[in-house]
């Protein structure tokens, strides 16, 4: 129902966060991943998937697109919750948990609490083959590191505060990311891209 939200961050821990968007609060289930992208933000958009059950409409949020395809092919799998599939992101990087299943590590699946060898080779049988039709991200914020570095200084050089600069390269990167489903090229994004892209954020 809910693509993504976003607004002010109101509350964060590492469990959920709150997002008011102009007086409602929604309160997203978060992985440790998530909390760790988005905790130092003031504004923040993340992206969502819904739960339906008898007693209650639970919305599970995440830092980028990544991370709730993921979470969708865990749920995908017989035995294996929203809870359980949380864990699994909170336990491990995007990276680490796409490895682990194509290269069919059971007992890195295990080493996760709720997790037993039935389990862990389910997911491994169910996902090996799908995995790799998941968006990637990962690669992108290794490469971009340098590049969001340097478009950082630039931006401080050019006068604005470093805080503000952060969050304005950070939600163009984020944006970047998302175009990157239907637009691999998006990705190819060069210093000075960048900075103008986040100066028109500022």
């Amino acid at each position: 129902m809910y693509e993504y939200i976003q607004g002010k961050l109101a509350e964060i821990n590492p469990a959920y966060a709150v997002i008011d968007t102009g007086g409602t609060g929604f309160l997203l289930h978060i992985t440790l991943n998530t909390y760790t992208k988005i905790n130092a933000l003031e504004q923040c958009k993340l992206y969502t998937h819904q739960v339906i059950r008898e007693d209650a409409h639970v919305l599970f949020g995440f830092a980028d697109v990544e991370e709730r395809e993921l979470f969708r092919m865990l749920i995908s799998v017989s035995g294996i919750g929203p809870n359980t599939a949380r864990l699994l992101l909170s336990s491990l990087s995007v990276s680490d948990l796409k490895d682990s299943i194509i290269s069919g590590r059971v007992g890195v699946l295990k080493s996760i609490k709720g997790i037993g060898e039935k389990s862990a080779q389910r997911i491994i049988v169910d996902l090996r083959d799908k995995i790799d039709k998941v968006p990637s991200s990962q690669k992108i914020e290794i490469s971009h590191n340098t590049v969001r570095e340097e478009s950082l200084s630039g931006l401080v050089i050019l006068g604005f505060p470093k805080k503000l600069a952060e969050k304005a390269l950070d939600e163009v990167l984020r944006d970047l990311h998302q175009l990157a489903v239907n637009e691999p090229d998006a990705l190819h994004v060069s210093v000075e891209r960048l900075i103008k892209e986040a100066l028109k954020r500022l």
